[in-house]
């Protein structure tokens, strides 16, 4: 579906190459718009259009971000949008962001090599026991995240009961609305600037434990991560987009919906594991019937 690369969507030089006429200029234009961003807005000099997908910015971006009337009286470039959603540096310096690449690129793992998660269906309940299934999601952020809610589905076992009650019952494992929240967090939360390593969702016999890279950040602290209605934005441009694209509906409601539906189903309540590098989440499983 995406747009095959084509050179004639680089500029002259390709990748930002030393060679490039005028690049002083042009770097010192690119790093003094940026120097007090975030990190995702910054741009990535080894990338360049042709790394990101203009079909999927078109076709799923654009739809989430504007309304049809909006986006058919819009007549702005694509290059235009692109600068607007932050994707790029600018329209004269089409550079792509780190949130570009993690939104729109084709392969961003090769631009930021933590750009993926890992998933691990582990048969027991210590780190080394055997692997029964293993993938690295990879691909932009809405594949990632989406593959990670079919790996969930796919583990998440369903029993039936039909005595205790004059209709059957249908019990999950896990509430996978509380697992989708908690990797969505961790996606969106995560840094890119300080590690390579990518999410992961490792789901043992007792237990899925979800760590994202980086500590806390901002206003939330090791000491007050997870207060309702605390929150903070490591990467504001990633958390507009996962909106735009539907992956989250409100900003800041994700751990206490997830906790909500973790106590309706029985389960304990979430324990953090939290450090100046990552931040490890652990949802353990039911012990007793609802």
């Amino acid at each position: 579906m995406d747009n095959p690369p084509s050179r004639q969507m680089e500029e002259p030089g390709g990748r930002g190459s030393p060679s490039d006429a005028g690049l002083g200029p042009r770097l010192e234009r690119r790093f003094g718009r940026n120097r007090d961003s975030h990190f995702d807005a910054r741009p990535l000099p080894t990338a360049s259009l042709a790394d990101l997908s203009l079909v999927r910015f078109e076709e799923e971006y654009l739809p989430g971000a504007l309304e049809p009337e909006a986006l058919a009286a819009n007549q702005r470039t694509t290059r235009e949008r692109l600068a607007a959603a932050k994707m790029i540096v600018a329209v004269d310096d089409p550079v792509p962001t780190v949130s570009g690449v993690v939104v729109l690129g084709r392969q961003p793992h090769d631009l930021l090599p933590g750009a993926y998660a890992q998933f691990l269906r582990v048969e027991g309940t210590e780190y080394g026991d055997p692997v029964a299934d293993a993938e690295a999601c990879r691909g932009p952020i809405s594949k990632v995240v989406r593959r990670l809610d079919e790996k969930f589905s796919a583990h998440n076992r369903v029993a039936v009961d039909f005595l205790s009650a004059p209709v059957e019952i249908r019990r999950s494992t896990y509430p996978l609305d509380a697992l989708g929240q908690l990797v969505r967090n961790a996606v969106m939360h995560r840094t890119y600037e300080d590690s390579t390593a990518p999410v992961h969702a490792y789901w043992f016999d007792d237990r899925v434990e979800i760590a994202s890279p980086g500590g806390p950040y901002g206003a939330v602290t090791t000491d007050n991560f997870g207060a309702e209605g605390l929150v903070d934005y490591r990467n504001p441009n990633i958390a507009e987009a996962m909106r735009v694209l539907g992956l989250v509906q409100r900003f800041g409601f994700g751990i206490p919906a997830a906790r909500r539906s973790l106590r309706d189903g029985g389960h304990p309540d979430l324990e953090f594991k939290v450090s100046a590098s990552q931040v490890r989440c652990i949802v353990r499983a039911r012990r007793t019937a609802p």
